[in-house]
């Protein structure tokens, strides 16, 4: 069984940005997922042996397929998410796919920001799906926007 991952880069749990994230990860694997608010992991992301962090490094090693969304803070993903990707070894999600999920206030910003969060996931030996930027203009129709998404996503991969 595919095991998804639903991982929230905003500083706040329970954003629009989560929201958007829950309903890509819903869309995707029909409900069933686990999902990592990174604000939640609050200042254990920077204390060496922090448990609920180690937790989330370790669901992140056992997806199947990742769902990494973030709101485009300076002109990029949130630094918070960048601090718990960086605690994975290099080529820690090699065989995953991941799918870059990034809302902003104007569509370049957006595809811009999800350049660089796909440079990202790249660079940790992910399998990257093409990218969801969203504009925040456009977040009332979430549901709408995962299910095309979602739609898309099962053409490009056969499934």
């Amino acid at each position: 069984m595919t095991q998804y991952v639903v991982v929230s880069g905003n500083p706040r749990s329970g954003s629009r940005t989560s929201a958007l994230a829950a309903a890509v990860g819903t869309a995707l694997s029909g409900g069933t997922f686990t999902t990592i608010e990174v604000g939640d992991l609050g200042p254990g992301l920077l204390t060496p042996g922090d448990e609920a962090t180690a937790a989330a490094v370790t669901t992140l090693r056992e997806a199947d397929v990742l769902v990494v969304a973030t709101p485009t803070y300076k002109g990029s993903y949130t630094g918070i998410l960048k601090v718990l990707l960086d605690q994975l070894p290099a080529q820690a999600l090699a065989g995953k796919r991941a799918v870059p999920v990034v809302t902003a206030g104007v569509a370049p910003q957006a595809a811009a920001a999800e350049a660089l969060l796909r440079q990202l996931l790249t660079e940790l030996g992910a399998d990257v799906a093409p990218g969801l930027p969203v504009v925040e203009s456009d977040l009332p129709e979430t549901a709408a926007i995962a299910e095309k998404y979602a739609a898309t996503f099962r053409e490009s991969t056969g499934s």
